[in-house]
């Protein structure tokens, strides 16, 4: 997956260079786009209902691509679901086109579902600092002012979006709505951890951001405890997500329907099970504690919202799928 979405950017980056030599006659050259904003720079019609869009981040200076599902009804327009990755940023095999069949789910939906490949390990939000491991990191930016209006224009949209996210993305999402709020009617956080700034939150966010990232979190929202991560922390800023309908999902940890052996992404596999149910275990007990606190406080602020805390399940694929199809009607509600 990751080396497919190179090969694409090294061909619009090659294109790219070509231009820049002064090879193409005088008469033909179109002026230098502008560094300092956003465009689509190339569409790929992958199939009738899929589009790929490599889009140009002026805040970032990179190239990203962006996967888009289109409605099969194109006759009026449509609203957005953005649906984001987890840590890997979609760089990887652990992804919605990979280990789900959100493709098919969505094929008779009338939305336009839009997922960024990008921002392993960066917990999508502007970073202070750019890093040397992980670059530049300005994806609050990306998400809420660059890609919005592109993705409007391109696809005549009804520009009313909801964003979805899982694990590190479940803790973007939140985030996202809190930083731009009338930009989503909806926002569901599929076992993502809503602190960030107390101690359990932190451990979560280095594990992720250091351990396998191997970024440094100090570039992220600087020093630890200082107050770019209160200012990023969902629980702290609850308050702000009054007007946006909440979802949030969580399991118990403890082994369900999908961490079997027969279970289609265990596939028969010991050592996937392993540590599905160990690690992913573990790390869904965490989410769940930080679910249970942060609808806690939203009760306290009035702020409405819902909480599908499931009996048991781990930190895995197979629950994230089946929440997706189980907020889906409340977000469709949500987008008319």
């Amino acid at each position: 997956m990751r080396s497919s979405w190179k090969r694409r950017l090294a061909v619009v980056a090659c294109a790219v260079a070509v231009a820049a030599t002064g090879w193409a006659p005088a008469a033909l050259a179109a002026p230098a786009p502008d560094p300092n904003r956003a465009r689509i720079d190339t569409v790929i019609h992958d199939s009738a209902q899929q589009t790929t869009l490599i889009v140009y981040s002026a805040a970032m200076r990179r190239l990203v691509p962006v996967n888009v599902l289109r409605p099969k009804d194109l006759t009026k327009p449509r609203p957005t679901l953005y649906l984001l990755n987890g840590a890997g940023g979609g760089e990887d095999s652990a992804t919605w086109a990979a280990k789900t069949q959100y493709s098919k789910f969505f094929r008779d939906k009338q939305v336009n579902v839009v997922t960024p490949i990008g921002g392993a390990f960066s917990y999508y939000t502007d970073w202070q600092r750019d890093d040397p491991v992980l670059g530049r990191n300005k994806w609050t930016t990306f998400l809420t002012k660059e890609l919005p209006p592109l993705v409007d224009r391109e696809f005549n949209t009804t520009r009313k979006n909801a964003i979805a996210g899982i694990s590190m993305a479940g803790t973007s999402v939140l985030n996202l709505a809190i930083s731009a709020p009338r930009l989503y009617k909806s926002v569901a956080a599929y076992s993502g951890c809503a602190r960030t700034s107390d101690p359990l939150g932190q451990t979560y966010i280095r594990m992720v951001v250091a351990d396998r990232g191997m970024g440094n979190v100090d570039n992220m929202w600087g020093p630890i405890n200082s107050s770019g991560w209160r200012k990023n922390d969902p629980y702290v800023n609850a308050a702000k997500l009054r007007g946006t309908k909440v979802y949030m999902t969580s399991g118990t940890g403890l082994p369900g329907w999908y961490d079997r052996l027969e279970a289609p992404l265990v596939a028969g596999d010991p050592a996937t099970l392993a540590n599905q149910v160990i690690l992913g275990g573990v790390i869904e007990a965490a989410v769940n504690e930080c679910t249970k606190q942060m609808a806690q406080r939203m009760r306290a602020l009035k702020v409405p919202h819902k909480v599908l805390f499931r009996p048991d399940g781990t930190h895995s694929w197979g629950y994230w799928e089946r929440d997706l199809k189980t907020t889906w009607p409340m977000i469709a509600k949500d987008l008319k």
